[in-house]
């Protein structure tokens, strides 16, 4: 049975682009950088959820992926907050978001198999099983929104595979490309906690 996550509110970010984002490869567990578009990516995903807060529900704390590309995204949005509003917003990492290993795919170009994947049908040498990754991300997710309180709420930033994970969980299609630092606003559904409602922040109607 699928796991699925607690009915607590969040936002979420994905990363800022990489090179291997720009160049299609896959990256997984590799510890790959933020580029420049990337950085200002990671700038405007601040000021974009600063400007939204009153629709949703401010940010109190940021919790991250600890590997480089979305732990440098958390502290960029960190800074640019406080350099906005003077708000200064305390940064945890949890291993249990890391990206999915993608084993011997990771470094090639991005292919036909997710679909695959995610079924089941199909796991690339060396890489975590897609159940796998939806109770790990799960259980990650709902140690980070465990301590919000009713009028705040935290930011997890972290990865693509990985929301692939948590849009399964949430009743959603699994395999649906999340784009490099788009801010996402995401709360369980009324009555019935599933399906969740995602919506896309700052985004053009």
């Amino acid at each position: 049975m699928t796991a699925r996550l607690a009915p607590r509110p969040f936002w979420y970010l994905r990363h800022g682009e990489t090179d291997w984002n720009a160049r299609g490869l896959s990256q997984g567990r590799s510890d790959i950088p933020l580029n420049e578009t990337g950085i200002g990516q990671a700038e405007r995903a601040a000021l974009v959820m600063a400007a939204h807060w009153a629709d949703h529900a401010p940010i109190a704390r940021i919790v991250s992926s600890p590997l480089v590309r979305a732990h440098r995204t958390a502290q960029i949005v960190a800074e640019t907050l406080a350099a906005r509003d003077g708000v200064t917003l305390p940064i945890a990492t949890d291993p249990g978001l890391q990206e999915v290993c993608f084993g011997v795919q990771e470094g090639q170009p991005m292919g036909d198999w997710y679909d695959s994947w995610i079924a089941g049908d199909y796991v690339p040498d060396g890489a975590e099983p897609f159940q796998e990754l939806v109770s790990r991300a799960v259980a990650a997710v709902d140690r980070a929104t465990a301590d919000t309180g009713p009028d705040a709420s935290v930011l997890i930033v972290c990865h693509g595979a990985m929301f692939r994970a948590l849009r399964m969980a949430m009743g959603l299609p699994a395999n649906v490309r999340l784009p490099n630092a788009a801010p996402l606003w995401l709360a369980p559904g009324t009555p019935d906690p599933l399906p969740w409602s995602l919506t896309e922040v700052g985004r053009a109607a």
